[in-house]
This record gives structure tokens, C-alpha cells and sequence, in this order.
């Protein structure tokens, strides 16, 4: 079966360009709630006419919904959802996970998409995300062909895929880069796209495994990549027939932010190659080129494989394409490229109203009525005379393959009456063909009891590296100390403590991994942890058998208290909110489950799946690397699961000092240790019990700012 071709609209005349030259299917932004606010997007009128336009002419549009909303902005989120639904939209791409619980709740029968802010990437997630009623899971664009092929051979959705446009340095869904720097969440899609600026790829020699909180003087040598965060775009043009022979859904052109001449050559040559089966020609490669790319594309991902080749930037004197969009615009202005199929059968008997019946590929008819005819005083019209008169359709949506006509001889009709017949039979297919489906509309279902935390939050603590898991750090009593999984590969014992121990899953992997999961989970049970961090919802499934409390990491994006109650309906037990929230937020938040918050700690910024240590300068990714930008700003890397990189802040989050975070109603407060000494570790939890005055060094982070 051929994939659907799935087109971005950021504006009317985007939409237009995408529908003209052959998409199947576009997605748009309508209302405060999607992640492309930069773009065009779409008024109140402006939306209803494109549903009306893309349904008239067979073409599905499905409406992105997929940001973070805070509990203040659900009921606006849900009220959008309605009236697209009423309107007739076909699908809804969402991310928030408590405003999907909404709309499934009460908006049964839309069709919701896991947006690939979902951030899933392994047949687990996916089908977690199907059995909770998405009908499309859109995966991470860094799948390969072999992860690809295991997903969609294990799920029930479809399964939806990124071919072509611009590449995210980090997964989808986790990065706070931009929001951390510039105050401009890419979860709330007011990305400021920093990966595309210079870096400073450098080595900190002599520190060894115990990295410091204050690193010594950069004197390593840069990289060769002065932009090591930006990737070229993907472009999988030549893999469209191994994508419809293993079952690809939906092939997805990115570029909501782009011009409608580019969403036309894109649209128009990924659609001709799935009409002709086959892959780019010379010609065809050099305009997907021309229209847009970062010094070329890469198809590296979707091959397996990462490193420099991936990368590349935007040239400041790339040449405008100017014949290629001019030929393109010359087009669109003359319109009409994109026609529906129909048929007509008419009937002229004198004394008797005229008919119509219009009939299209989908089986759908419309029969309309006109004037009786009359006996012709002077020339009769003719049978061939009224077919030509039907065929005029041009300036709407369709175009007539065959028209039967029977007709009494020695009649007269005015020819204004018969185009007035063709025109209302037109209007009444138009009509069946954009009439929205009955669907309902359910109450909103009451919050379930919100849980009242008793006195200061406890303190827990994640660590990322063996040696910082200390006696001194466990004499300072946490109620809970999280250590990645990979570590208890070499771990042979856990000293003792009055706490729990709690296993912490990678952030990303494949399914391929899962063997070696299972086998460090069982490990990790026998040492004695008795807890596990889901930071993504493929983590269900690998815990579920496995006996062990579920707690809620921030990969999980949890950003309002619907949220929480839905991964209470998974089993979870608490909850680790989004560090994008201001302390008010989280005050006001309805605490479902008890909740944790970060209060200290190098935030994530990005979790990238190319090394950029490797990419760089080609040495051990043992040894620590920094990013250094533009301002001087020092960005530790640390390298995780499956060789993949993690960008740290390049200062700690500090709370230590003030007392407001204890007064938010949270049970747990984490301080996260990444690149702290062992001893570093154990007196700054022991600051946050005193309320030691802040280092030198410090953020609040978005504590107090938030983000747009």
C-alpha cells in the first residue's frame, strides 16, 4: 500500500502549494498550542476555509496540538480540540500527556497522533501509546531502517516517519536548550533553534573520572566542527519503495517555517515519486537542493549511522532559487493542478425539472434539480451542446472524466440554467465531501482527589558516576539515591542505607538494547534496589513484570496535573515535574500523585544520539569534553547509554539558599549530581539541609523566569 504524503502548512498559501502539487495530507498549527508559534499558522476563518478547501479535493489535514500546557491553559487546549473536531478535522497531533488523557476522555472518537514530541523510539513506547488510543505514532526521526521495521512490525498504529527537512540535534521533546539559555521553550515551540550556532568543542585534561564542579582552565585543543550541534537535513527521497514495502504509514515532509514555493518542490517531487515507484533522478535531487539544505543532506540516520557527515550549516550566500520558485509560484497562480475525478449523468425531458446526479471515486452522490424544458421556438439544444456545458468545471475543485446525457430532441435551455445546474450539483458533492462526521462530546471528567504533601519535601539524589555514590553522601540521608542502569555492570555491592535505591533506565535506547536492560534490571534487583525511574513510556513495558516501584522522571515532560493523573493510571507512584515550570506553577499544579521537583543540579539541556566527543576531535569519550559558545558559557558533556551524548547547563541550579521551593507542596526534592566530585556531592546535600549560601557559580534556572 502507498504511504500517505504528509506536507506542512504554516500558512494559507503554504497549504495551498502542499494540496496543488500532491500531498495526501498537511498539518497546520491553529491556536496558541502548537510547535511551530513562529510560523504563519492559521486565523479562526482562515482554518475552517482550509479544512473546506483540503477536504473538497480528498486531502486529510490534521492539526498539531503537540506543546506543554500548563493546568491554566488545559480548558483552552480541550476547546480548540472540540471545535477542530466539530469542524472536521481528521486528526490531532498531540504531546501533552495530560491533555491527551482529555481529549480520549472526552473527545472519543478524534483520532489523536502521539506527536514525535512524544519522544518514542522503540516498539515498547509504541505500542503503549496505541493501547491508550493513538491511532499514528509519529517516531523519533533518529530510527534507523532496522528500528523502523522492528516498530512497525510490533505495533498496531501506524507508524509515521520524517523523510525530508531539517534535522533536531536532540530528540524531540527533551531538549531545554533553548528554553535554559533564552527563556523560549521548544515544548511550548518557541525553539530559537541555538544548535545552530558556533561552538567550541574542548578536552579538560587530567581530571580524569572525577570531574570537578569548577573545571581548571580550557586549554584543550577545538574541535574541527565550529558548528558540532547542527545537522543537515534528512533527506530519504531514494528509500520511499523500502519504506511502502515494510508497512511506513505516513512519510512526513518537515518545513512549517518554510516558504510555500519550497513546500511546493518538495511536495511535488516526494509525490511524484511515490506516483512513479521509484527513486530521485539527477535533476530532481539537485531542485530538493536547491529549494533548501544545510551544505547537502544526509540520510545518516535511517542508514544507522552517525557522526560528522551528519553535519553541516546553511551557507550565508546560498543562492536563491529564483527560476526554480518562480516556475513554481507561475503555477500556483494559474491553479487548478490539483482537480477531483467525477462523473455526471443528466436528464432533459420536456415538462419535466432537469437533473443532475454527480457522482465521485468514493461512491458519494449528489443529485440536483433544475427547470423544466421547454419546446424550442427556433434551434434546438443539443445533447452534445448540454454535455459540453457540464464539462466546464474549471475554477473549482473538480474535473469531469464522463458525462451521460439523455435529452428529449427539439427542446430549449437556457445555457444560464444549465450552468447553474452544473454548479449546484458541484456544490452539493462539495457539501457531502466536507461535511464534518458526528463525533462526541463527553464531560469533562472531575480531577481525582489531589494528594496533600505534610511538611518539608524529602530530599533524593541521582548520580552519574560510581565513585560519587559515598558513605559520606548516604550519612546525609536521602530518601531515595538513583544511579543510571549501566552502571550495576560493575557494581557489586550497594552499601547500606535508610533509603531506597532506585534504578535509572536509559533516556534513550532501541529494542534491540532491551535484553541488556532486563539483564541489569534483574542485577540491580539483587544488589537491592527496589524502585525504577520511567522517563519515557517505553520503560512500561520492560518494568512492569519486574516487581518494582515506578517512579516518574523528567523525561516525561509532565507539565500539569492531568498529566500525573494518567501515569497514576500507569502505576507510577510519584512523579518528577518539568524543570520548564516556575515555582508558582508548581505550587498550583493539582498534585495527583505526591511529586518531586529538581532543586539542584546541571539541568539536561540536549540528549543527542551522535557523540559529539567522537565527532569532534576523536578522542575517548571517557575523558570529559565541554561545549564552549560564543559568550565563553562552559557546557559539560557527558556520554550515556549506547555512546550518545548528553549537553549539561553550564551552571548548577542552586535553591539551596532559599526556602520557597519547600513550601510548594512537593514530597520529594532531587538534587542531581552530574559532574560534581564525590566530595563535592556530599557537601552540597549538605547545604540543602542547612541552607548554605549559594556558590559563586549558580542558576536559578527557571525557577522564578518560566518560559514562554
Amino acid at each position: 500500500m502507498r504511504p500517505e504524503l504528509l506536507s506542512p502548512a504554516g500558512s494559507p498559501e503554504a497549504l495551498r502549494s502542499a494540496v496543488e502539487y500532491g500531498a495526501d495530507a498537511v498539518y497546520l498549527g491553529w491556536g496558541s498550542f502548537n510547535a511551530r508559534q513562529s510560523a504563519k499558522n492559521f486565523s479562526d476563518e482562515e482554518f475552517a476555509q482550509a479544512l473546506t478547501y483540503c477536504h473538497e479535493r480528498g486531502v486529510k489535514v490534521y492539526l498539531t496540538l503537540n506543546t506543554l500546557v500548563t493546568d491554566r491553559e488545559l480548558d483552552a487546549a480541550l476547546q480548540c480540540a472540540k471545535t477542530a473536531s466539530a469542524l472536521g478535522v481528521d486528526a490531532v497531533l498531540v504531546q501533552d500527556l495530560g491533555l491527551f488523557d482529555l481529549m480520549r476522555s472526552v473527545l472519543p472518537d478524534l483520532p489523536l497522533h502521539a506527536s514525535t514530541q512524544m519522544s518514542l523510539f522503540t516498539s515498547g513506547g509504541a505500542c503503549e501509546a496505541a493501547a491508550d488510543g493513538c491511532e499514528r505514532v509519529v517516531i523519533a526521526r533518529e530510527c534507523s531502517r532496522e528500528d523502523t521495521a522492528r516498530i512497525i512490525k510490533s505495533c498496531p498504529a501506524e507508524i509515521e516517519v520524517f523523510v525530508h527537512g531539517a534535522l533536531c540535534m536532540c530528540y524531540s521533546g527533551q531538549c531545554a536548550m533553548s528554553a535554559l539559555i533564552g527563556g523560549r521553550s521548544g515544548n511550548r515551540g518557541r525553539c530559537a533553534q541555538p544548535c545552530r550556532l558556533p561552538y567550541t568543542l574542548t578536552e579538560l585534561p587530567g581530571m580524569g573520572g572525577t570531574r570537578q564542579a569548577d573545571p581548571p582552565p580550557l586549554r584543550g585543543r577545538p574541535g574541527k566542527n565550529d558548528y558540532p550541534l547542527s545537522l543537515k537535513d534528512n533527506c530519504l527521497a531514494g528509500e520511499l519503495a523500502d519504506m511502502a514495502r515494510m508497512g511506513v504509514a505516513c512519510l512526513k515532509l518537515e518545513g512549517r517555517m518554510k516558504r510555500p514555493e519550497y513546500v511546493a518542490v518538495v511536495t511535488g517531487i516526494y509525490a511524484r515519486l511515490l506516483r512513479e515507484r521509484r527513486g530521485p533522478t539527477a535533476a530532481e535531487s539537485a531542485a530538493l537542493e536547491a529549494a533548501f539544505s544545510r551544505s547537502g543532506f544526509t540520510d545518516g540516520y535511517w542508514q544507522g549511522t552517525t557522526g560528522p557527515a551528519l553535519f553541516g550549516v546553511r551557507p550565508a550566500d546560498a543562492p536563491e532559487p529564483t527560476e526554480l520558485f518562480a516556475e513554481v509560484k507561475a503555477n500556483l497562480d494559474k491553479g487548478g493542478m490539483r482537480t477531483v475525478p467525477v462523473t455526471m449523468e443528466a436528464l432533459f425531458q420536456m415538462d419535466v425539472p432537469c437533473s443532475l446526479t454527480v457522482r465521485d471515486a468514493d461512491g458519494r452522490e449528489a443529485t440536483v434539480f433544475g427547470p423544466e424544458p421547454e419546446a424550442a421556438r427556433n434551434r434546438a439544444v443539443t445533447a452534445e451542446e448540454l454535455e459540453s456545458r457540464l464539462k466546464k468545471t474549471g475554477g473549482t475543485a473538480y474535473r469531469c472524466k464522463a458525462v451521460t446525457v439523455t435529452a428529449d430532441e427539439g427542446i430549449s435551455l437556457p445555457a444560464a440554467a444549465v450552468n447553474a445546474l452544473r454548479r449546484d450539483g458541484l456544490a452539493a458533492l462539495s457539501a457531502l465531501r466536507t461535511t464534518p462526521p458526528k463525533r462526541r462530546v463527553l464531560p469533562t471528567p472531575p480531577l481525582p482527589e489531589i494528594l496533600e504533601a505534610s511538611g518539608e519535601p524529602a530530599l533524593t539524589c541521582s548520580i552519574a558516576r560510581a565513585d560519587q555514590l559515598t558513605m559520606e553522601l548516604l550519612d546525609c540521608g536521602p530518601a531515595r539515591v538513583c544511579l543510571p542502569l549501566e552502571l550495576f555492570e560493575a557494581l557489586n555491592a550497594l552499601p547500606e542505607f535508610g533509603g531506597e535505591y532506585c534504578a535509572a533506565l536509559p533516556r534513550v535506547w532501541r529494542d534491540r538494547d532491551e535484553k541488556r536492560i532486563l539483564a541489569l534490571l534483574d542485577r540491580a534487583k539483587a544488589l537491592g534496589v527496589s524502585a525504577a525511574l520511567v522517563g519515557n513510556l517505553g520503560h512500561l513495558p520492560l518494568l512492569r513484570e519486574k516487581g518494582l516501584s515506578l517512579y516518574g522522571d523528567f523525561g516525561l515532560n509532565v507539565f500539569n496535573g492531568r498529566a500525573l493523573g494518567y501515569l497514576a493510571g500507569k502505576g507510577l507512584k510519584s512523579v518528577v515535574l518539568s524543570f520548564e515550570l516556575r515555582g508558582a506553577q508548581i505550587r498550583d499544579l493539582p498534585k495527583i500523585l505526591p511529586t518531586e521537583a529538581i532543586v539542584y543540579g546541571r539541568l539536561p539541556l540536549m540528549i543527542a544520539e551522535n557523540c559529539l566527543i567522537r565527532n569532534g576531535d576523536g578522542c575517548s569519550c571517557e575523558h570529559p569534553h565541554t561545549l564552549v559558545d560564543r559568550t565563553g558559557a562552559v557546557f559539560p558533556l557527558l556520554s550515556v547509554w549506547g555512546h550518545r551524548t548528553e549537553v549539561e547547563n553550564c551552571k548548577p541550579l542552586y535553591l539551596g539558599d532559599r526556602d520557597d521551593w519547600k513550601q510548594l507542596g512537593l514530597h520529594y526534592a532531587r538534587l542531581r549530581f552530574t559532574t560534581e566530585s564525590p566530595a563535592e556531592c556530599a557537601r552540597i546535600f549538605r547545604a540543602y539541609q542547612t541552607g548554605e549560601t549559594a556558590p559563586a557559580e549558580f542558576t536559578r534556572g527557571l525557577f522564578d523566569r518560566g518560559v514562554e
